[in-house]
């Protein structure tokens, strides 16, 4: 079994109701869901000309690969309507795989850690939560995201009471 850690982000609709659709949808599509940390809201990255985020990160516990892995956090995104038209644009549910225990990946499609999971405060901060004890290149997560709180402000502590809820 591999403790992954996935992102969670929504900025169209009723962007909680879309993390919570994520969390049923991983579970629902066999990844077990081990941890949720507090939902925040964060300005876009990338393209900033959109509305704001709702981000959150769940631990999740798998057998499957990291590539299968990858496979049912984008079934959940297209269950919840996704599209891909712009790069870094609007979506109503992005499931990110940030991290894999003792796992690396490359490939054309997946690259674990994610490439950019080191420098997002909206990431570090919910990650901090829960893997307080996480450790990326010497470097605890939990000192990464006390230098990148600026523009994440949590919104939510208790926002799914349950994955059958």
């Amino acid at each position: 079994m591999t403790r992954y850690y996935v992102a969670l982000g929504s900025n169209m609709g009723d962007r909680l109701a879309y993390l919570r659709a994520g969390v049923r949808g991983m579970s629902a599509l066999g990844l077990e869901v081990a941890a949720l940390s507090s939902v925040y809201e964060t300005a876009p990255w990338g393209n900033t000309d959109q509305a704001a985020f709702l981000n959150a990160v769940a631990a999740v516990d798998s057998t499957l690969s990291p590539r299968g892995v990858l496979l049912r956090l984008q079934a959940v995104e297209t269950h919840a309507g996704r599209r891909r038209d712009i790069h870094w644009g609007p979506r109503t549910l992005d499931l990110d795989l940030l991290y894999a225990d003792g796992v690396g990946w490359h490939d054309a499609v997946l690259t674990l850690p994610h490439p950019y999971f080191w420098e997002r405060g909206f990431v570090l901060v919910p990650l901090a939560e829960v893997a307080p004890d996480l450790t990326y290149q010497g470097e605890s997560v939990q000192a990464r995201a006390a230098d990148r709180t600026d523009g994440v402000r949590r919104v939510a502590r208790r926002w799914l009471q349950s994955v059958d809820e």
